[in-house]
């Protein structure tokens, strides 16, 4: 009475790594093109400025609000649109804002932009936040900082449970998933916050939770009897945690598929982020983490274990 997926799945993952690899640097690619001609698209929390959100009571063109903008002071707003056709998002970013006069001045040149284009009574400011460009620059250099002591934090873990192979193996596949999350960003134009940071962060923790059970299997198989080689093993651990990779992974892509529908645009960047990069995280622990502790082993033999060569089959791709 069980639903079990791949329960007799016998797959040779390890033989299309190299098709893996390609797909990987596609899209690396195409994710730095486009970070070098239209850099990071950062938040007003990591460059300083001030955020205003406004809600008309009629729908309003952006174009027209811009104008108004524009011969209210504000030449280099920013205009979003935030939900319906009369909400947006205005940002204003460089601002000094420590004091929050400067704050106060921009709230009151949208004022009397609203008021030219809309009418005065026929909007609410619903938001003001205001960063300053020192503050800006912390929180940046500190998210940077986050993100690469949870690498050292993945790789001591790692080479103390199993050993330094499988943590380094571990590390790359991450930063796989950091750099391929990165050009997602890059490619959808989104912007990068704190959320957007939480978001990268909480899919290196997936990442590395999906990738320690493929090697938890992958030492209980090398100390049994049946390790064979190091293909068999690696392909072995990987199916045999396929019914369980499919099931949590594909629940938590359902769920964050609803959130990026139904939650709203404030949540929206975190949903996509995720779920982006809950399937390369999966994908990379199967793909890169096993193939690059294969290829670690190759280069770098343990010579305590009882692993007849050749590692890999001469017919393999």
């Amino acid at each position: 009475g069980r639903l079990r997926f791949f329960e007799h799945a016998a797959f040779d993952f390890i033989r299309r790594r190299s098709l893996a690899y390609g797909l990987t640097a596609a899209l690396l690619l195409v994710g730095l093109a486009g970070l070098l001609t239209r850099g990071v698209n950062y938040s007003v929390e990591f460059t300083g400025g001030t955020l205003i959100q406004v809600k008309t009571d009629q729908p309003l063109p952006v174009g027209a609000l811009r104008d108004a903008l524009r011969l209210a002071g504000d030449d280099g707003a920013e205009i979003q649109r935030f939900g319906g056709e009369n909400e947006f998002v205005i940002r204003t970013a460089g601002e000094a804002a420590e004091s929050g006069l400067a704050s106060g001045e921009t709230a009151g040149r949208v004022r009397t932009a609203l008021d030219r284009v809309s009418g005065p009574g026929t909007y609410s400011i619903e938001r003001v936040e205001a960063v300053g460009p020192k503050v800006g620059g912390e929180l940046r250099e500190r998210a940077f900082l986050a993100i690469g002591l949870s690498f050292l934090a993945v790789l001591a873990y790692l080479a103390w449970r199993f050993e330094w192979r499988f943590g380094v193996a571990a590390v790359i596949a991450t930063a796989h998933d950091i750099a391929a999350t990165l050009a997602f960003i890059a490619l959808l134009r989104l912007e990068v916050g704190l959320v957007v940071v939480a978001a990268l962060l909480t899919v290196v923790g997936y990442s590395l939770n999906d990738t320690i059970v493929i090697f938890d299997r992958v030492r209980e198989r090398l100390r049994g009897k049946a390790a064979t080689g190091w293909v068999p093993v690696l392909n072995g651990a990987i199916n045999e945690t396929l019914p369980r990779t499919v099931l949590t992974g594909g629940t938590a892509l359902a769920t964050l598929l609803a959130l990026a529908i139904f939650g709203g645009e404030v949540i929206r960047p975190f949903a996509l982020v995720m779920f982006f990069g809950i399937f390369t995280g999966t994908f990379s622990s199967i793909f890169i983490a096993s193939p690059v502790l294969l290829w670690i082993e190759q280069r770098w033999p343990t010579g305590a274990r009882a692993v007849p060569a050749p590692l890999v089959p001469r017919n393999a791709g």
